[in-house]
């Protein structure tokens, strides 16, 4: 899909990078089992890379601002990003320090899955000497609200420029509160729970004294729950056969990025298409396992 300038929309990612493990399982072991996965796959991962991997596979132009380093492991997702089409800044190039490892279990008869991971404790990321530059390159900016600080400089940078910020709101974190201000677009999971809430209502209204306009919790197979400037609603979620729900959070806010990229202006009508869209993309995701096999 191309933007209204007539080229494809580009994205900049913001956040977490990860190498994924993944590990398809009868069933979780308990303490000191051992057992024989049916399926394995290896991947780059995290919230920010897999959004800015499904942008690229929807046409898009994506970038990715993250932590990697040069440990052969490291290596490793920056290739597998380039085979999936996005470019990376890398802004812990020369650390040689293992990246974040996350080791996943899921189950084949739920798609439910287990995580373990570091995520981004291990580094502390200043925004790069060319942050205006790559964001006024780009149509869209997304973080993941991870690395908060780098996120908060480039949203602010972003808000400056005149581009749309999306938040992938996964958790509350650290930061979260200095980062919203500066967000247009924020799409949270049901277990995003800002200080004071307890429904997606609660997490929709705290938003909206943030200052962010549109916003949205989705719920796994349940309907999505938005509220912005026109109103709000509901949004169907397809019912499909469930394979692995790992990564279908990420994948719902690359494509909900890419088609608030390929749009002219963002109303309620928009909206609520691009989380019908995105909400697809998701869907047929978590039909397969892994984080790429719908692709193919």
């Amino acid at each position: 899909m191309e933007s209204g300038t007539g080229r494809r929309p580009a994205g900049l990612f913001v956040g977490l990078c990860t190498v994924d493990v993944i590990q398809l399982v009868d069933r979780v072991p308990g303490p000191d089992e051992k057992l024989t996965a049916r399926d394995q796959t290896v991947a780059a991962g995290g919230p920010a890379a897999n959004a800015a991997v499904t942008f690229a596979h929807l046409g898009g132009a994506a970038r990715l601002l993250t932590a990697i380093g040069s440990h052969p492991l490291a290596l490793a997702v920056t290739a597998d990003l380039d085979r999936a089409g996005v470019a990376v800044s890398d802004l812990a190039v020369h650390a040689t320090d293992p990246p974040a490892v996350s080791s996943i279990m899921v189950t084949a008869s739920t798609g439910q899955r287990a995580v373990a991971s570091t995520n981004a404790t291990a580094h502390r990321l200043a925004p790069p000497d060319d942050l205006d530059a790559l964001v006024a390159a780009c149509d869209i900016v997304q973080c993941d609200g991870h690395h908060t600080e780098l996120a908060t400089a480039t949203a602010r940078a972003a808000r400056a420029a005149g581009r749309v910020t999306v938040l992938d709101a996964g958790s509350w974190k650290p930061g979260t509160r200095n980062l919203l201000p500066w967000i247009d677009v924020a799409v949270c999971s049901a277990d995003f729970h800002p200080p004071g809430t307890r429904t997606p209502a609660d997490t929709l209204g705290f938003l909206r004294q943030q200052g962010v306009r549109w916003t949205a919790v989705t719920q796994g197979g349940q309907p999505i729950e938005w509220a912005g400037p026109g109103g709000s609603g509901t949004v169907e979620v397809p019912v499909v056969p469930v394979a692995d729900t790992l990564g279908a959070g990420d994948i719902l806010h690359g494509a909900l990025t890419h088609h608030l990229a390929a749009g002219r202006q963002l109303s309620a009508e928009g909206f609520v298409q691009a989380l019908h869209a995105a909400a697809l993309v998701a869907s047929r995701a978590c039909a397969s396992f892994g984080t790429r096999t719908w692709m193919l």
